[in-house]
């Protein structure tokens, strides 16, 4: 994938004339409800704190972290987004074989190069709606003596999903390492679908998560890792920055950890909001939807039509999809956009259902 995320709400403002705020971006994958209000409004409430120094050991944070996911405190790791705890983990592993599927969230590819690791695909194939088949993908695992293995869960931008059992079943019979980026994982059932329980059991299993997708905190740049092996823990642990998580990001997060009123909301709007989708898009006879379990959905053109006439035509309507044709294996076909508020999927829809009536 070219090294291009997104839209820039900026330069479509320039082009089109729409003031930035009238612009509904349906490509960045964030949740549309917004932050805690609780989470925000005791920052508004602690404002004093900015003038403190964090805790250099984050205990308040980890604690809440590890309430929230029911593991050990000690086996997290913070990060300045999930994007640092990526890049720190991919140069201590170095592996001079890697494997990530195709396609997949561009970054992993990029940072891989970096070190000039050999990179091997799994394809996602189309015809097999982008489900992996897991025996094929650990036979490619033991054969070409993969040392590190990146995936998604959910899969961006297929939507894609293993559950608990079977990356179980891919860490019993491979000995590789293993690191799952969980960024979608909150819109889905954790229980099912989570390997962060699995983190204690097996050392070469390392789960990354972040706030910005779920939490819809981007701006803040917080992450986190769950790994039980103390010798990667040390050598990352003790190369990070002394204070890397500023104050304001701690207290947003463990204020929005804590708050599960706010995270059964997301889930039950994410889950309602889905489901409708699917049903609009059924009636849709030009476009075929792939099972997301994400807050996002993939989609294909089935006419004579490409992915860039219809964001085209959305612009003028001042709506932003995503135009997937820049994703490794998928082509002028393929759009995605994400799950936003109720109205505005709606309106979404029906431009859609226009663009092609």
């Amino acid at each position: 994938m070219k090294n291009k995320h997104g839209a820039n709400i900026f330069e479509i403002s320039r082009v089109y004339g729409f003031d930035i705020e009238d612009i509904v971006d349906f490509s960045s994958n964030i949740n549309p409800l917004g932050p805690s209000e609780t989470a925000k409004q005791y920052l508004i409430d602690h404002m004093e704190l900015i003038s403190s120094y964090p805790d250099t050991d984050y205990i308040n944070l980890k604690k809440e972290i590890a309430d929230y996911i029911n593991l050990d405190m000690d086996d997290l790791l913070l990060f300045n987004g999930t994007t640092e705890g990526l890049i720190n983990y991919i140069k201590l592993i170095n592996p001079m074989n890697s494997l990530i599927l195709s396609p997949c969230y561009s970054e992993y590819e990029n940072e891989l190069n970096k070190i000039s690791s050999k990179i091997f695909y799994y394809n996602l194939l189309e015809e097999n709606n982008f489900e992996i088949d897991l025996d094929k993908l650990i036979s490619i695992i033991n054969r070409f003596n993969i040392e590190l293995f990146i995936f998604a869960n959910p899969n961006n931008p297929t939507g894609t999903i293993l559950d608990k059992d079977q990356i179980e079943k891919l860490l019993t019979n491979t000995r590789c390492k293993i690191l799952i980026d969980e960024t979608y994982i909150e819109f889905t059932d954790q229980e099912k679908f989570s390997a962060s329980s699995l983190c204690k059991k097996y050392e070469n299993l390392i789960v990354l998560r972040g706030l910005s997708k779920f939490f819809a905190m981007p701006g803040i740049r917080l992450g986190y890792s769950i790994n039980s092996s103390k010798n990667l823990k040390d050598l990352i642990s003790n190369k990070q920055m002394l204070w890397n998580i500023n104050i304001l990001a701690a207290i947003l997060a463990e204020k929005s950890f804590a708050d599960k009123e706010y995270r059964k909301s997301v889930f039950d709007f994410i889950s309602e909001q889905r489901q409708e989708i699917f049903s609009r898009l059924d009636k849709i006879k030009d476009i075929k939807y792939y099972k997301s379990y994400g807050n996002f959905i993939l989609c294909k053109i089935l006419n004579d039509k490409k992915a860039k006439d219809l964001r085209d035509y959305l612009l003028t309507k001042a709506m932003v999809i995503r135009d997937c044709s820049n994703f490794n294996n998928l082509d002028e076909k393929y759009f995605r956009f994400c799950i936003l508020n109720a109205k505005e999927n709606k309106k979404l829809l029906d431009h859609i259902e226009e663009y092609f009536n």
